[in-house]
């Protein structure tokens, strides 16, 4: 199952149709053509807010998807405090995590480490494990992309730092709970809140 978020809305590819879910269209993939129709038409009408497509070859069906963006990768970290806080960063007026765009032979690891101390002026962080991967697009220049972010749990035990870098675009930080995540939900990206609800708040 893949999910991919377009702002706050989103399409899930699966191989068979999620009825615990409401979608607001259902469609079962036939045609690549056909495919790329429905991504164009799903971009411009805002009022759809989610569909899904289903079909038995679901690694099939997520290659065609992808064929219709230019791919780019990213990487950033939810950093847990020994305290049990986790780091949050407000940017664009969004709640999010630290994250960034790998640069050319980065490694995923790499990245995630180097965003949160850019972004976040921490050190001394480490990785703990990976956490699912998150798939969003957006336009720059009439081309669509589709941005995979690979996401690690990390372990910090410094100071908590609450100076934003105004530099990379931060305008807060925050160290918060577990029972301040789910309060969240308004400032934050969809797409952050699904991996925070299977990373953390189920665990």
């Amino acid at each position: 199952m893949y999910k991919v978020h377009f702002e706050n809305r989103y399409i899930l590819i699966s191989s068979e149709p999620d009825r615990v879910q409401k979608y607001g269209l259902f469609h079962k993939f036939y045609a690549t053509k056909e495919l790329f129709k429905l991504i164009s038409d799903f971009q411009s009408d805002t009022s759809i807010s989610s569909i899904n497509i289903y079909g038995p070859n679901i690694k099939h069906i997520w290659k065609i998807f992808r064929i219709y963006f230019t791919e780019v990768d990213a990487a950033g970290g939810l950093v847990q405090h020994v305290s049990g806080r986790y780091l949050f960063i407000e940017k664009k007026g969004r709640l999010d995590l630290p994250k960034g765009h790998l640069e050319p032979g980065e490694e995923p690891e790499t990245c995630a480490l180097r965003e949160v101390n850019e972004e976040c002026g921490i050190t001394g962080h480490e990785i703990i494990k990976s956490l699912l991967p998150s798939y969003h697009t957006y336009s720059w220049e009439g081309i669509s992309y589709l941005k995979k972010t690979t996401w690690f749990l990390m372990h910090y035990s410094g100071e908590m730092v609450t100076e934003p870098q105004v530099k990379e675009g931060i305008t807060k930080v925050e160290w918060l709970l577990p029972d301040e995540l789910s309060k969240i939900k308004s400032t934050a990206w969809l797409s952050l809140m699904d991996m925070i609800n299977s990373s953390v708040l189920r665990t």
